[in-house]
């Protein structure tokens, strides 16, 4: 794609979410995020309804067109996710997820790992019933890619819904962490799956140590290279006083951050987590004066709106590139109720195992059930996979599955909450 591609599909993607933004805002008041999926997949549906009764207009090949010209992977993966989890980390109280560090790693660890060998064997069972069927290696990547929760989704619906707090942080804390992990996952059952990684580069042979060895490089190598340049960033910020310059450290810290992981083989995404929390928290206290601070946390808002605004934007318009049947709708169903099943072990099996229930509140483990959004992380990871015969499947009940999670749990969420917070008050 050249510049003036680039330039015409951003120009395309900016307006088209202003235009639905401000429909949503006038007529519909959904949540942002909510407000423009649904837009934007109603906009898409309308297409496609309209490209079957006028097929010769040719609506349905001109969209799918230009949104094949946007690799999503890369622009969600390479590009938007850096800033969209620095912008979320940066909010996010440090004392409140240390305080439930032990409830929130045991979430994102074992409650990923345990999500994904569950929906993996389910999904493996569960397709022949509608005549389709995966290889089992393909159907872990899929509970791989579909068990980590989207940080980007979660903290934008929580930022319109009323949760208590605790819940909230913890809620916030596991999708800021177990993206990484998920991610970390995924690359590895890729590896096993088709024998490269998730980009078609080459892999050495799966070993037990190697993938030991692979998951302390990305995981604690990220956390590492985190620390040092948020840091590093900490310090410069510190020695002076213009916020212009040190709205600029900012940006430059996510940028490079990022940039160094890939080349290093550590966890982008982990990394920039890490550092959004030491900046978000230390250097915001420490480091810089209150019009500073002031004008970091209006910049990365702003900048956090404008790309979730385009993030879902995409998912909603991508329906017109998947491809639809009867037994892929009964697919997209089944693992729908898979993942939610899985999603309840996760969230539960790790608690009960730990013996961390004096973390929770009552009813907390249903709300962390139906709070686990899903977002455009796992459409990015299923469309970055090779081609092999069982793509399209895993692609579709992705996308299912993160509409159902967008629309479905996320209008509902507070529905939840509220008797969440009426169990602990009877």
């Amino acid at each position: 794609m050249n510049l003036a591609t680039i330039l015409d599909t951003a120009a395309a993607l900016i307006t088209l979410a202003a235009v639905f933004g401000y429909i949503n805002h006038r007529w519909l008041r959904l949540p942002p995020t909510i407000g423009l999926v649904v837009i934007a997949l109603a906009t898409s549906v309308a297409a496609l309804a309209l490209d079957a009764a006028l097929p010769a207009i040719g609506i349905g090949p001109t969209v799918r067109g230009a949104l094949l010209q946007v690799d999503f992977d890369d622009v969600l993966m390479k590009g938007m996710l850096s800033f969209l989890l620095f912008a979320g980390a940066l909010h996010v109280d440090l004392g409140a997820l240390l305080s439930r560090r032990w409830a929130i790693a045991s979430m994102a660890t074992f409650g990923t790992l345990l999500s994904t060998f569950v929906v993996g064997f389910a999904v493996f069972f569960t397709l022949p019933l509608f005549g389709l069927s995966l290889p089992l290696a393909y159907a872990l990547v899929f509970g791989a890619l579909i068990s980590p929760t989207d940080p980007v989704a979660v903290l934008g619906i929580l930022k319109k819904v009323a949760v208590p707090p605790p819940l909230a942080a913890k809620i916030a804390g596991e999708s800021l962490f177990n993206d990484g992990v998920g991610i970390v996952v995924f690359t590895i059952l890729v590896a096993i799956a088709s024998g490269t990684g998730a980009h078609g580069e080459a892999h050495a042979a799966v070993t037990p140590l190697g993938i030991a060895l692979l998951f302390v490089q990305e995981a604690v190598g990220g956390a590492a290279l985190g620390l040092i340049a948020g840091f590093i960033a900490y310090r410069a910020m510190r020695a002076i006083d213009d916020y212009t310059l040190e709205v600029l450290i900012t940006l430059s810290l996510v940028m490079a951050t990022y940039a160094i992981a890939a080349r290093l083989g550590a966890s982008g995404p982990i990394a920039v987590v890490v550092a959004g929390l030491l900046i978000g928290n230390h250097a915001t206290r420490y480091a810089m004066s209150p019009a500073t601070r002031d004008h970091v946390e209006k910049f990365w808002h702003l900048l956090d709106e404008v790309l979730n605004a385009v993030l879902f934007l995409i998912i909603g318009l991508e329906v017109v590139a998947l491809t639809f049947s009867a037994p892929l709708f009964g697919a997209v169903a089944a693992a729908i109720v898979i993942t939610l099943a899985a999603r309840f072990l996760a969230v539960a099996g790790p608690i009960t195992a730990l013996s961390l229930h004096r973390d929770f509140t009552p009813g907390a483990v249903p709300m962390l059930t139906w709070g686990g959004l899903r977002g455009g992380i796992s459409v990015a990871l299923a469309l970055s996979l090779p081609a092999f015969a069982g793509k399209d499947t895993v692609l579709t009940m992705t996308y299912g599955v993160v509409v159902f999670s967008i629309i479905v749990q996320g209008l509902t969420l507070e529905h939840v909450a509220a008797r969440v917070i009426a169990r602990r008050a009877a």
